[in-house]
């Protein structure tokens, strides 16, 4: 069977559990019965699966911010005999915020996210949880990957509270 392309359409706003939408073209053999999403935490051994049937669409949910997740996609004949999984994805989930430790209290904090192509974040400080102020933006992501912001002026304040910005 044909190698199926898979890509993701776009990514959800942060939240304690996360949904990716994933689509793919649909494999040309008059054969296919269907499809099964395969899915997991480690490159090429997928934990899960998730039968479509004859979709070209599935939204797999329940990601955990912060985690890379590995998708490949399999077309099944009526005899539920699957070909060849396609090339796999990687997605690393949006919406954590890793405070990384310092050697001491006046080095800069350096704060670690992951971002998702065609978003840009706000990184926001506060001392008091109430009044939020934009300490540093980043250009709109082009890949998914982990970004890396050194606050310089953490030491400044005995105590300070940081967030991120989905855009």
């Amino acid at each position: 069977m044909v190698v199926i392309a898979l890509c993701m359409l776009s990514c959800a706003a942060a939240r304690g559990s996360q949904s990716v939408p994933l689509a793919w073209d649909p494999n040309q053999d008059a054969s296919v019965a269907g499809y099964v999403v395969y899915y997991g935490n480690t490159s090429g051994n997928y934990s899960s699966s998730l039968d479509v049937g004859t979709n070209t669409t599935a939204t797999i949910s329940g990601l955990t911010e912060g985690q890379t997740n590995y998708f490949a996609v399999s077309a099944y004949n009526s005899a539920r005999v699957e070909g060849a999984r396609s090339s796999q994805i990687v997605y690393l989930v949006p919406g954590a915020l890793i405070m990384a430790p310092r050697a001491k209290p006046t080095d800069p904090l350096t704060l670690n996210f992951p971002v998702a192509p065609g978003h840009w974040y706000e990184v926001q400080a506060t001392t008091n949880l109430t009044s939020w102020t934009t300490i540093w933006q980043t250009t709109a992501a082009t890949s998914n990957a982990w970004v890396q912001f050194q606050d310089p002026k953490a030491g400044l304040f005995p105590k300070r509270f940081y967030r991120t910005v989905l855009h």
